[in-house]
């Protein structure tokens, strides 16, 4: 098969992944969930409390990662952009479908369906605001190691981005969806003091999701290079 079919294919799994993981975020984003742990971490204790959109989540940057490496970080940035204009057709797909009327004879009532996949308001701000500060700075903050380490070390880049936007994203999607937006929208507002415990638990599954992808990262960087599928062109390809 030639590179020019390769190309494609390499490409649209790259971005098919990303907004996959991303969509599912966003009707994953409202559920909490807690996980016991064998031991105890600061702040969240023998627990990890984190939104079930934090796995699907921590998945768009591992797409992200590869794709700036392979494409450039023009083309990754537009395919941030794109995927939170794909975000707002989710909504309104989704609250259009929530809207409309239901059939007496429906499987699953209008409150159901309602309360599984018309997230909070607080929630889309808070999943919105966090997607465009933390997606944005991953690309940049990828390319900025990359030109500090002369096109080595790809681990550093993928976990170094990783670890900063992760973090950006969790404090602002926890303060926001669970305490700011409340406040200014009349809902049901977490305590300040449980906050810490939430950022620490989304953020700790995340970084460890970052360090334990890097291989992955390797390994598709390595076999779309193989196939001749990279088209960014850098001082070095060391990686």
């Amino acid at each position: 098969m030639s590179s020019e079919h390769r190309f494609p294919t390499v490409q649209v799994a790259l971005v098919g992944l990303f907004v996959t993981a991303l969509v599912t975020a966003q009707v994953t984003a409202s559920k909490l969930l807690a996980f016991q742990l064998p031991f105890s971490l600061p702040v969240a204790g023998d627990s990890l409390i984190l939104p079930g959109a934090a796995l699907a989540y921590a998945l768009t940057f591992f797409a992200s990662d590869c794709y700036a490496e392979l494409y450039g970080r023009r083309p990754a940035t537009v395919m941030v952009n794109v995927g939170f204009a794909m975000n707002l057709v989710l909504l309104a797909l989704v609250y259009g479908t929530i809207a409309a009327p239901i059939f007496q004879g429906s499987p699953v009532g209008q409150g159901e369906f309602a309360s599984v996949l018309g997230a909070s308001t607080s929630v889309v701000l808070g999943s919105l605001g966090a997607y465009v500060v933390s997606q944005n700075f991953d690309v940049v903050a990828f390319h900025a190691l990359r030109d500090l380490t002369d096109g080595r070390h790809l681990w550093l880049r993928n976990v170094g981005s990783t670890a900063t936007s992760q973090l950006l994203d969790t404090v602002i999607f926890i303060t926001v969806a669970f305490w700011a937006a409340p406040q200014a929208l009349g809902g049901r507002v977490t305590p300040l003091a449980a906050l810490p415990a939430l950022i620490v638990g989304q953020y700790v599954l995340k970084l460890a999701i970052a360090v334990l992808d890097t291989p992955l990262v390797y390994a598709v960087v390595a076999a779309a290079r193989k196939s001749g599928t990279s088209v960014a062109h850098y001082t070095s390809d060391r990686a």
